[in-house]
């Protein structure tokens, strides 16, 4: 066995020693490409979504140095009927390219020295296996001999491989060699139909549109904006979340508020895998995205200035879903030449979840349309962190109106609370057609957007004999008074508070030790003005 030639099962013995969530299906999906011209397979999600763990189950199933049944025996592949024909038949290479580029930079060596260290890395051992090649120069030569040798192809298993395209983005050089290294192996006609059996490659972004990648091009690609059949094999789904959490003890509904939200083709339910095994470990709902480099590269382009993007950002924390066209991102994370483009990036990026809804059509082609929120209170939660360190001016500007709007609620300054309402209303945040309380219950959220980092926000809260319209429920140990907003439209204020009483709305917060503040916020169609009524609740 070898590091990356043949590495044996090791790896995945030590995932299915733990609480494994059964994902071998995704090997038949595999096994049906070989020996065809779809071979090449290319799955691109964010991080922490367990593709490298599919990685190490590959590498166990199909290495000829190991027997990998009793591995596999008990899970949903050996049902298969491929089981049989493809278990450990074949040589095996696995590369994860981030760990070459993370060897590089500890031995201070230029990135672009990464492919040089693959091949010499991959030669050395190939050498090691058959001493007969130690003649040959060439990495593909020796690779081809051993497949000769031995009758018997390689499948080549990749991870992060887009890891080097987007470390060198700004050396193509050094992007051309490591793309020619890939050249030789998967568009060589005199290689790659004689020595790859499939190939199974990750990354987090797609493969770019414009042909620069062209070593790659003949790989079939299923991104989490068409996943197609590989939906359910990356990430876990509510079935697999909700059988863990009964098995530890652990309450689902925690875990589907925190990590929930992901809508993967027809897959309108699943969840990051990284998060999910992190709180059933620790008994610790919270975002642990801070422990990943993805949550660094948040502020970048939140902070960018294409035209409307602050305005969605706004919508999206919130708490709204925004229409995003994915058509037109290049795959990269620097041409962008619309909002719709760094909103495409946050999705691959797993900062937002996406839904397409329908179709529309121009004169020139077909385009997609779909709808993108924040997915889940993990990643909704890093976005509160960074709303204060926003270095864009619209951003700063909505944060402290909002701040002064709240500190105006604590104060019982009706006329500024109204005011200020109206002042968003009249804003662009405002929603197109205003004409009824669910737009208007839109313009208080984006109202007091900075509470997000404060409170936690409940909409049609069941409490009393009613629903409350909007509830804020300070963090903990906070000293901030929660508050009670009840929304009338062609009413009036008083009669909201009426309501709130009236419907004993108070009463889902009896175990609050703190000052409840009550508002009722009416909106007169013929006037166009909003009015407010605020009332310190006295606890009986």
């Amino acid at each position: 066995m070898g590091t990356y030639l043949n590495p044996g099962n090791g790896g995945f013995e030590r995932i299915v020693s733990s609480d494994y969530v059964d994902k071998t299906g995704l090997i038949s999906l595999i096994n049906g490409t070989i020996g065809t011209t779809k071979s090449l397979t290319c799955i691109s999600r964010p991080r922490r979504f367990g593709k490298s763990y599919a990685a190490k189950m590959l590498c166990a199933y199909y290495d000829k140095t190991c027997d990998s049944h009793d591995l596999f025996d008990r899970y949903e592949i050996s049902g298969d009927e491929s089981y049989e024909k493809h278990i450990n038949r074949y040589h095996v290479i696995n590369l994860d390219i981030s760990g070459f580029i993370s060897s590089a930079k500890s031995s201070e060596k230029p990135i672009r020295n990464v492919p040089k260290d693959i091949d010499k890395a991959l030669l050395q051992e190939v050498r090691s296996v058959c001493s007969e090649l130690k003649e040959k120069n060439n990495l593909n030569e020796c690779l081809l001999e051993l497949v000769r040798s031995t009758q018997t192809k390689i499948v080549f298993i990749i991870d992060e491989w887009d890891s080097m395209i987007r470390e060198a983005k700004d050396d193509p050089e050094a992007q051309e060699i490591y793309l020619n290294l890939l050249r030789g192996w998967f568009k060589n006609n005199n290689f790659t139909p004689e020595v790859v059996a499939a190939a199974y490659m990750t990354g987090i972004l797609p493969i770019k549109k414009d042909g620069s990648q062209s070593a790659i091009s003949d790989f079939q690609e299923y991104s989490v904006l068409e996943p197609l059949q590989f939906a359910k094999y990356v990430g876990f789904t509510e079935e697999e979340v909700r059988n863990q959490c009964e098995k530890m003890h652990k309450s689902f509904e925690s875990m589907k508020k925190w990590y929930d939200g992901y809508t993967v083709g027809d897959c309108h339910s699943i969840y990051n895998p990284y998060s999910v095994m992190q709180a059933l470990e620790s008994g610790k709902y919270k975002s642990y995205w801070k422990k990943t480099s993805a949550a660094e590269t948040l502020m970048t382009y939140i902070d960018m200035d294409q035209d409307g993007l602050q305005d969605d950002i706004a919508r999206l924390i919130a708490g709204e879903t925004i229409v995003v066209d994915t058509d037109f991102f290049q795959n990269d994370v620097e041409t962008f030449t619309s909002k719709d483009d760094v909103l495409t990036l946050l999705i691959h990026l797993g900062y937002l979840t996406y839904e397409e809804v329908s179709e529309s059509y121009d004169e020139n082609d077909e385009q997609l349309t779909g709808l993108a929120h924040i997915p889940n209170e993990e990643v909704r939660s890093e976005f509160e962190k960074i709303l204060r360190k926003a270095k864009h001016k619209e951003l700063i500007r909505l944060v402290q109106k909002s701040d002064r709007l709240l500190q105006d609620t604590i104060e019982g300054n009706e006329n500024a609370v109204a005011c200020a309402i109206q002042e968003v209303h009249d804003s662009e945040y405002a929603p197109n057609f205003y004409n009824n309380e669910q737009s208007l219950r839109y313009v208080i959220k984006m109202a007091y957007l900075s509470c997000v980092d404060q409170y936690a926000k409940v909409e049609e809260l069941p409490s009393g004999h009613g629903l409350a319209d909007v509830v804020f429920l300070p963090n903990r140990r906070s000293s901030l008074p929660a508050m009670i907003i009840e929304l009338k439209w062609n009413k009036s204020e008083e009669g909201a508070i009426r309501q709130i009483l009236d419907k004993n709305y108070p009463k889902i917060l009896e175990q609050f030790g703190g000052k409840i503040l009550l508002a009722g916020i009416n909106y007169d169609e013929e006037t166009k003005k909003h009015s407010c009524k605020i009332v310190c609740h006295q606890k009986v």
